[in-house]
């Protein structure tokens, strides 16, 4: 197995094992329970899907249900998938927990960034304030934003104000501070996308 779900509790800091006091990123992980095993055969690629967050099966849907009766009689919240090269001995129903991680090992996540709403142009790509004396008035505008007469148009992929936010982001390289197996917490040095209670999963880096 090379990866896990989690949940992303918030930031704190703790002492790694050199004594130096870190900025660590407190994550809920698993336990995960394997609820499909994806083979070359059957569906072209090897993979294992994950079920995270337990909630009763009456609160799942028909298809999601009938889903997971194949490998356990619970309800998971949350389905995610991770490619594995080889799925040879796992079975569905088989439990992952932190387990799969050692302290001081690197780790990648990804995730879901926080939402920012509407936002303009200097926000959103780091656009120049315009002058802001002699009675100008274009303090936040973004400025001329189309062409002339050719192609008078305003190009595909113009960075203008919209939504932002809400991305999936990943970051590479994370150390693994320390591991609270009785606790199924992970400590993550640095940050990671996403808010508090924001799902979130995590890699081996191979």
């Amino acid at each position: 197995m090379n990866g896990i779900i989690g949940k992303k509790i918030g930031m704190t800091s703790a002492f790694a094992s050199d004594g130096r006091l870190v900025p660590v990123t407190v994550v809920q992980v698993g336990p995960c329970v394997v609820t499909q095993v994806k083979t070359q055969e059957t569906d072209g690629y090897t993979a294992l899907q994950l079920g995270f967050d337990e909630t009763p099966v009456e609160k799942q849907n028909k298809p999601i249900a009938g889903h997971l009766k194949k490998a356990t009689d619970k309800g998971y919240r949350v389905l995610k998938e991770f490619r594995s090269p080889s799925v040879e001995g796992v079975a569905p129903g088989t439990v992952v927990n932190l387990d799969i991680f050692s302290i001081g090992e690197k780790v990648t996540v990804t995730g879901t960034s926080k939402g920012r709403g509407f936002q303009g142009t200097i926000k959103r790509h780091g656009f120049s304030r315009g002058p802001e004396t002699h009675g100008n008035r274009n303090h936040r505008k973004p400025g001329s934003i189309g062409n002339s007469a050719w192609p008078a148009k305003v190009i595909k992929g113009k960075r203008m104000p919209g939504h932002m936010g809400v991305e999936k982001e990943t970051v590479k390289n994370l150390t693994v501070v320390d591991i609270k197996q009785n606790e199924n917490l992970l400590l993550l040095k640095g940050a990671v996308p996403g808010p508090k209670t924001g799902i979130i999963k995590i890699y081996k880096t191979s």
